[in-house]
């Protein structure tokens, strides 16, 4: 009976995963497990919220002479599961991805799905979260984001076993805005920003690393760069990679205050500024060596211990 029970809600799953994918501009490939973060309406969600959908121009800027999709109106969000194959060997990393997009829109395949396709070549499960835009950060301007982040990391835990992830080896990693929410995940975790509502919510919401990668948010400009006094490192902040270019219009002192302010709580942390670069490169590869930087992360996690050390 117990089985039965449980194929019909994995058949009302697929069926709600398919509604949602219809009313998308942005539908997960075929084969990969797609939940919903919140079992019904997500906290504070507006009333008749517009469609989601592909906000993409024929005038959006070209990356690596490639389009890439803007996801906007996300009011439910996502998890997509992306398996690394050929982890036979027990349990694996996982790292959940938060695409940028400024909290207005989601880069979610230049910043997200083929951030998956690269993790999974690493052996790293991933964690695609589609988290809400637009207007939903950075915090404490709105916690939708943040609520979404800290949900998705309960659920990962809750499923680790269940989806072949090491609950003790989960990470973030997030892109210009999604660096930010990487920062702000790693700085409160202490407290959920809403209501618990099952055992997802009784679980860490801590990564146990984070890559932060060209973010914004997190110095001032209008302060003189002064850092984010709502991005407070401590001692139990996760260890962090960082990347940046020095002249990304977003302004490379995000990556620097922050690396400041993790050094002074003590925490490890790995700063890579290139001189060239700009912002919103992805994974995608130019003649740029700031477009190498998914090389650095991957010896830093056999560095940090996540990934087993490399052979001699």
């Amino acid at each position: 009976m117990r089985s039965n029970q449980l194929l019909v809600l994995a058949a009302a799953a697929a069926l709600s995963t398919t509604l949602i994918a219809q009313g998308s501009g942005w539908p997960p490939a075929p084969g990969h497990l797609t939940i919903p973060v919140w079992p019904g309406i997500a906290p504070g969600a507006p009333a008749n919220p517009p469609a989601e959908a592909d906000m993409t121009t024929a005038k959006d800027n070209l990356i690596a002479g490639m389009p890439l999709v803007h996801l906007g109106n996300v009011s439910t969000p996502t998890l997509t599961l992306y398996t690394a194959k050929g982890n036979a060997t027990g349990l694996g990393p996982a790292v959940v991805v938060f695409p940028g997009g400024g909290y207005n829109i989601l880069a979610i395949d230049l910043e997200g799905t083929e951030v998956c396709d690269w993790l999974n070549a690493a052996g790293i499960n991933c964690v695609l979260l589609k988290y809400r835009v637009p207007l939903t950060g950075p915090y404490p301007k709105s916690p939708a984001a943040l609520e979404d982040a800290q949900r998705a990391m309960g659920l990962v835990r809750m499923h680790a076993t269940e989806w072949g992830i090491d609950p003790k080896r989960v990470g973030v990693l997030g892109f210009s805005a999604g660096g930010h929410l990487a920062a702000a995940i790693s700085t409160h975790f202490e407290q959920r920003l809403y209501d618990p509502i099952d055992a997802a919510d009784k679980l860490s919401c801590r990564p146990d690393f984070a890559v932060v990668v060209y973010p914004g948010y997190l110095a001032l400009a209008d302060k003189n760069f002064a850092a984010n006094p709502d991005i407070n490192p401590t001692a139990d902040t996760p260890p962090t990679f960082i990347v940046q270019a020095e002249d990304d219009p977003v302004h490379v002192e995000n990556a620097v205050v922050y690396f400041l302010a993790l050094k002074n709580a003590k925490v490890p942390a790995e700063l890579h500024v290139y001189a060239q670069g700009g912002h919103g490169y992805g994974l995608r590869r130019t003649a740029l060596p700031v477009t190498t930087w998914p090389q650095g992360v991957e010896t830093w996690l056999h560095t940090i211990g996540v990934l087993p050390a490399a052979s001699k």
